[in-house]
């Protein structure tokens, strides 16, 4: 692909990434279709609600499509994540979600750019940093105690998720960390999405100490050379505001946006 605007990279994108459903899936967790959307259970933190597009729906027939999916996870008794992009219609889809019971999250910028570049440099680390592919859940559990230091919240359910993934197919998904004197400083993870052109990065969490010193750069660049040895030609990040302005330095172009729409019974 030569033309990087971000109307032809967001096609790509609804085309080949969306709906953002597990692949492989995960022993423990079921997909289901309710006519355009899909239904995931058993991931980590509760349950997944995504779709390329809503086939036209809109008036009653949607709030009818949301009311569903409130009442099956009311009676589950356990919370559900609505994936709101950008640029779904209808454009009251916010509003007809926020009146069902859902409540916005921190929105993210979906950034996209091309491999190659990236591909051809080395990453530069800070003097007695290290990046290293790991797969024992020992390494994994490392991840998370660097997460639960930086976020200050209970991430355990992501060296289940994570370990989880790597048992359905350790091809499809590759964990990189930053060590130092033996401690994990940031990591993060790839994607090799099967069908598509696509790899796409998520994690880079970095402990305070450890910040602007190059490290999430260093990692954007290894996973991209990962991404080239599996010829795919973009990247696409679900950026936070920390992280989209250095991922645009680096070539990704900012497409649409993401929100995390929670329900919790």
């Amino acid at each position: 692909m030569t033309d990087l605007d971000a109307t032809t990279l967001r096609a790509a994108y609804d085309t080949q990434l969306r709906p953002d459903l597990p692949d492989p899936v995960p022993a423990g967790v079921t997909v289901e279709r309710d006519g355009p959307l899909y239904r995931v259970f058993g991931l980590d933190h509760g349950g997944l609600l995504t779709y390329r597009d809503l086939g036209g729906l809109t008036g009653p027939a949607l709030d009818e499509l949301i009311a569903r999916q409130v009442e099956l996870f009311r009676q589950r008794g356990e919370q559900v994540e609505w994936k709101l992009v950008g640029h779904d219609e209808p454009a009251d889809l916010p509003e007809r979600l926020r009146a069902a019971g859902f409540v916005p999250e921190e929105q993210e910028s979906v950034v996209i750019g091309p491999v190659a570049p990236l591909a051809a440099t080395l990453p530069l680390l800070p003097e007695g940093v290290r990046l290293r592919e790991v797969t024992a859940r020992a390494d994994l559990d490392r991840i998370v105690a660097m997460e639960e230091e930086v976020w200050q919240a209970d991430r355990s359910h992501l060296g289940v998720a994570l370990e989880r993934e790597l048992a359905a197919d350790a091809q499809s998904i590759t964990v990189v960390v930053a060590e130092a004197d033996g401690t994990v400083v940031s990591a993060g993870w790839v994607r090799y999405p099967s069908g598509t052109g696509f790899a796409s990065l998520w994690g880079g969490s970095t402990l305070p100490q450890w910040r602007r010193r190059g490290i999430y750069r260093a990692l954007v660049v290894h996973r991209a050379r990962l991404a080239a040895q599996r010829d795919r030609t973009l990247l696409q990040v679900d950026a936070s505001a920390d992280s989209r302005p250095i991922l645009e330095r680096l070539g990704l172009v900012t497409v649409t946006t993401t929100t995390p729409y929670v329900y919790t019974p």
